[in-house]
């Protein structure tokens, strides 16, 4: 059987809390491409989601770091460093690292000489998730073997890149890629700014897979004065969870409230003891990384679902978190920000409730909609019929299928 023509590169594999590219690479093999999944990091995540069993690709490691494995690299920049592209993404290289002396600049380049020299040579074109690093490996590779590139960008890649590397992985004259995706209209919009032909980049939504999620649930309503809350998200700055427990200690004595929150990330320490001296830590429930089974079955035990995003002091902020798309399916009523293109989703007071994102604001929300269940299964419904309306999977799969069979045929 001969090699797959395209190579897809991730920044880890697998990866819980990427369950976006395993929904959209399963999909994929679907409608018929072949590809190696190329991963520039090996996975930290102790559980998987069955969605990754369901791809049949092959998964190749670059070295994560260089200097582990200096046999490979330097049999690699060998064998690369005589074909016709390199002294051109050597070039490319030298003028980023100029504007970009760090470590990781210098692993892009050693990756991408081993991805360049270990493709298979019915390799026809690349495709990169993720703007920043991923693509970075993926151009220079795609450069030194004469191959097309093309990239799907995100959240942080989008709003923590540099303007300079944006603009130049969008330009043909400094080899930028074929096409973009992203999967917000609010990034679309400002990268499309940043390219030399708007054309290149392309509004695809990842929408939801409805078939790989349970009917919703009939819902009851808790005893009044009763609610569940839950959260799904890693415990970083963008998520705004701190506010959220700062929120929670706002609530007045009348609501019994109890929230659950699914994922990890560098702030738990910090976050649970930020709850600790609230004195409400008897009545959260951290769960830490869960696989999308038991994801699910959380929300269907939960009465509201709150994503509290927010924009990190860096830049960094969600895009639209398939999280929320999740949380619609099983009719949860949502409260969240409108940060990014949350709004894209969830119209404020229709579909859910977008709050500033502070803690009394934040307590305000919660409280009244714990207060009100026939608004919150009036949202809820709408939420789900905006889900199946408008953010149904295929449409942006059949246009990202279309672009990549595009692509690889030059």
């Amino acid at each position: 059987m001969t090699a797959p023509p395209l190579a897809i590169i991730v920044k880890g594999w697998p990866r819980l809390s990427e369950t976006f590219i395993a929904q959209e690479l399963a999909a994929l093999e679907d409608v018929g491409q072949r590809f190696d999944i190329w991963s520039l990091r090996f996975p930290t995540d102790k559980k998987r989601h069955p969605l990754h069993d369901r791809i049949k690709a092959r998964v190749r490691y670059l070295p994560e770091y260089l200097h582990q494995e200096p046999l490979r690299v330097l049999r690699a920049w060998w064998r690369v460093h005589k074909l016709p592209g390199y002294k051109q993404a050597y070039a490319l290289w030298k003028q980023d690292y100029a504007r970009d002396k760090t470590h990781n600049r210098i692993r892009r380049f050693g990756q991408a000489c081993v991805l360049a020299a270990e493709m298979p040579i019915e390799t026809l074109g690349l495709y990169a998730h993720f703007m920043h690093t991923p693509s970075s490996v993926a151009r220079y590779a795609a450069v030194m073997r004469g191959l097309p590139w093309s990239f799907a960008a995100h959240a942080k890649d989008i709003w923590t890149s540099p303007e300079w590397e944006k603009r130049e992985k969008l330009s043909a004259a400094t080899y930028g890629a074929t096409f973009g995706v992203t999967c917000t209209g609010f990034g679309a919009e400002h990268l499309q700014g940043l390219a030399d032909t708007p054309e290149r980049m392309h509004l695809v939504y990842h929408g939801l897979d409805l078939s790989r999620f349970p009917a919703p649930p009939e819902r009851t309503d808790p005893p009044k004065g009763t609610i569940r809350l839950m959260s799904v998200g890693r415990l970083v700055e963008k998520k705004g969870f701190d506010n959220l427990i700062d929120a929670l200690a706002l609530l007045p004595n009348d609501l019994d409230w109890h929230w659950t929150h699914i994922g990890g990330g560098d702030l738990k320490t910090t976050l649970r003891e930020r709850a600790d001296r609230a004195g409400i830590s008897d009545r959260i429930t951290w769960q830490g990384a869960m696989n999308q089974p038991e994801v699910i079955e959380e929300m269907r035990n939960s009465d509201i679902f709150i994503l509290p995003s927010r924009i990190a002091r860096d830049g960094d902020r969600d895009g639209l978190p398939n999280v929320l798309m999740e949380a619609a399916s099983q009719l949860l009523p949502i409260i969240s920000t409108p940060v990014s293109a949350i709004p894209e989703f969830i119209d404020n007071g229709v579909h859910g409730v977008l709050s500033d994102d502070a803690a009394e604001p934040l307590a305000g929300a919660i409280y009244d909609l714990s207060m009100d269940p026939e608004r919150r299964a009036k949202m809820a419904k709408a939420a789900l019929a905006r889900l199946q309306s408008d953010f149904g999977m295929m449409p942006g799969i059949k246009r990202l299928d279309q672009l990549l069979c595009q692509m690889m045929a030059g």
